[in-house]
């Protein structure tokens, strides 16, 4: 069965007209396009009896039409067959100038591109030059599209990995410098409390080393806080004011929601950040924290779609391509999926 319910639409082959379509093909005749359609389907129509013309005597019959070439009037070898009810034109149908395809009439995608030298089989429809489907579109159950597409969130194309990493690494060179100037007191403190413990190693290592005293325990853990609080303030409002930290700017990437490309907000930079900056005070316990940490960012080699790691599926965003002075026009976001101060809904 199709997606589109039976009723009243414009003929794809004259959008002039109107005609009853029964979830699996048109009946009747057509009516103006301006014409108020009858309650239900048309009327069943009785085919007119053909009478054949009589061949004079001895007149050559005419010749039979030549048969379409196999294959004519089929998509190319590989292409996935439509989902039952499709609705196909017969053949050597063309849409006229300015055609548009009936409500929920399944289409490619934003941005599908045949591969190189594909030509569509005749009578096989496509969409006019520039067409786009309206707002929230899907296409109907079951429809396959005819080739991979890759995926452009709000017609910009995904940040490549390595753009990414080079964008944290710059990040991460930004915050360790403001852990240099903020901690370096904390560090030199640290370190006083080591020392001897380290130098007793140094000079005679068949020795058992003391244990490090307890204040540099909690010296160091104060400077993963501190350390922690400062990764917070360099990104948390940078992304949720812009969508770039100064390594992403840098690169030319960028935060955006799933829905729309309006400001990210608080609510949802936080969660993002969390899933990667919460696990820094833990680096204090055997490294467990930087694991962690590595474990969330390498997982966005595991989603081949949108590329979202575990803090960007959290937080609902993709990290898009925004080149400088690219401004997309944002869609804006439905009352269900529409973003607020504690983080917006997915």
């Amino acid at each position: 069965m199709s997606s589109l319910p039976a009723g009243w639409y414009k003929d794809p082959a004259d959008p002039s007209t109107q005609r009853w379509w029964d979830g699996e093909g048109w009946l009747g005749q057509p009516i103006p396009a301006d014409q108020v359609p009858p309650e239900g389907p048309p009327p069943a129509e009785e085919p007119p009896q053909k009478a054949e013309p009589a061949s004079a005597p001895g007149a050559p019959s005419a010749p039979a039409p030549a048969p379409a070439p196999a294959g004519a009037d089929q998509p190319p070898p590989g292409y996935p067959p439509p989902p039952p009810g499709y609705p196909v034109p017969p053949p050597g149908w063309q849409p006229p100038p300015g055609w548009q395809p009936p409500p929920g009439y399944p289409m490619p995608p934003p941005g599908w591109q045949p591969p190189p030298g594909w030509q569509p089989p005749p009578g096989y429809p496509m969409p006019p030059p520039g067409w786009q489907p309206p707002p929230g579109w899907q296409p109907p159950p079951g429809f396959m599209y005819p080739y991979p597409v890759r995926a452009r969130p709000h017609g910009m194309a995904l940040a490549g990995l390595g753009r990414r990493l080079v964008a944290r690494l710059v990040d991460i060179a930004v915050v360790l410098l403001l852990n240099v100037v903020v901690n370096g007191w904390l560090a030199y403190q640290w370190w006083r409390e080591v020392e001897p413990v380290v130098r007793a190693v140094m000079t005679n290592p068949a020795v058992t080393p003391e244990p490090a005293p307890a204040r540099a325990g909690y010296i160091m853990m104060t400077m993963l806080l501190v350390a922690t609080a400062l990764w917070f303030a360099y990104e948390v409002p940078a992304l949720a004011n812009s969508g770039q930290t100064l390594g992403k700017r840098l690169l030319g990437v960028k935060v955006v929601k799933l829905e729309d490309t309006t400001a990210i907000g608080f609510g949802r930079a936080f969660r993002r950040w969390g899933r990667l900056g919460m696990w820094t005070p833990l680096w204090y316990c055997s490294g467990i924290g930087f694991l962690a940490q590595l474990v969330v960012s390498g997982s966005v080699l595991f989603d081949h779609q949108l590329h979202q790691a575990l803090h960007d599926k959290t937080a609902g965003t993709v990290v898009v391509s925004a080149p400088p002075g690219h401004n997309p026009n944002s869609v804006p976001a439905t009352p269900d999926n529409a973003d607020d101060s504690t983080g917006g809904k997915r």
